[in-house]
């Protein structure tokens, strides 16, 4: 004899917040009191509209049993939470075809933070000197490519401007294979299995060949310089910013290479299609507050909670959004 087992109602779980609440309760108010520049807007209704009846949608059916259900489309701008898995799962099978039986290492290059108030003066200004991160970084590791390896290395840069309570913070992570290709292209050239190039020297020369297109740009006045760095616009002053710009230590951090091709593909799952903050990591909306989990780095990388208005955490995650076009993946 079978016993049926009564079913029993199971309590619906509370909706998860997500980053599309947030802007649909309080943007249009954010937007009354702040300049939000077109861009930005285009990433607020983005993300709002993704997977409603804004975005229209499909019919999906079975025609063995006639189940039918409609999807949604996804707004599939980069700084949408919803939209990075596929896109991210998409471009890691690209990656997978191109990657070499060798080695790799992990760099990261960082701007100091005394720059961070001239790239978000403008739209204008973090086109020109986040460009001009790639390009620095680039080609100060072309160089030890050249020199230390005698050959052409090849490599791809992230970039990522946020830290985790979403303050500026502009880096790029760089994958570079463990060697480099003759000039001739006929012969692989391998490198050392533990170290590549020496960060303290890449530190300085990516220091210089930034500092050294950052003065032209200031100099043929192709930087927009607002009332707060008014200084800039004096010559002896510019070169005063610059001189200690100059004395400061650039931070270029060298990670251990990665043990495989699986390992390397599993990074860059986790870094290419990152935004500025996911949805998991919101708690709550409340009070005029937005709270969110982030881990302390300075602090062992502790998972802690952090505490901000809403316009203050909306501001901040507008700070992240890239000019039309920019390209943040890049390949050399």
């Amino acid at each position: 004899m079978s016993v049926v087992a009564p079913l029993r109602a199971v309590p619906a779980q509370p909706a998860r917040l997500e980053l599309a609440d947030i802007f649909s309760r309080h943007a249009a108010a954010y937007g009354k009191s702040h300049y939000v520049t077109p861009s930005e807007r285009r990433v607020l209704r983005a993300v709002m509209d993704c997977r409603t009846a804004a975005l229209g949608g499909h019919r999906e059916w079975c025609p063995g049993c006639g189940y039918e259900r409609y999807r949604y489309h996804s707004c599939r701008n980069r700084h949408c939470p919803k939209c990075q898995t596929l896109a991210k799962a998409a471009w890691l099978q690209e990656r997978q075809q191109e990657l070499l039986p060798v080695p790799y290492f992990h760099n990261v290059f960082t701007l100091p933070h005394e720059l961070n108030r001239l790239i978000l003066a403008s739209e204008r200004n973090r086109r020109a000197l986040l460009d001009l991160l790639f390009h620095a970084a680039a080609q100060t590791l072309v160089a030890f490519g050249q020199n230390n390896l005698g050959g052409k290395v090849g490599f791809t840069m992230v970039l990522h401007t946020w830290d985790q309570q979403l303050r500026p913070h502009f880096h790029v992570h760089c994958v570079i294979a463990a060697g480099a290709l003759t000039k001739d292209g006929s012969r692989w050239i391998e490198a050392g299995q533990n170290f590549l190039f020496p960060v303290r020297a890449l530190s300085k020369v990516f220091r210089a060949k930034y500092l050294e297109s950052l003065q032209e740009l200031l100099d043929a006045d192709q930087l927009d310089t607002p009332s707060y760095l008014s200084e800039l616009n004096s010559p002896p002053h510019r070169r005063r910013w610059l001189r200690i710009l100059r004395r400061k230590a650039w931070i270029v951090y060298s990670k251990p290479p990665f043990a495989g091709p699986q390992k390397l593909l599993d990074y860059l799952g986790r870094y290419t299609h990152r935004v500025a903050i996911s949805n998991h990591r919101l708690l709550a909306c409340e009070n005029g507050q937005v709270r969110f989990a982030y881990r302390d780095r300075a602090d062992g990388d502790r998972k802690k909670t952090a505490a901000l208005s809403v316009e203050t955490f909306i501001g901040r995650f507008l700070r992240h959004v890239l000019p039309s076009g920019f390209m943040r993946i890049r390949h050399y």
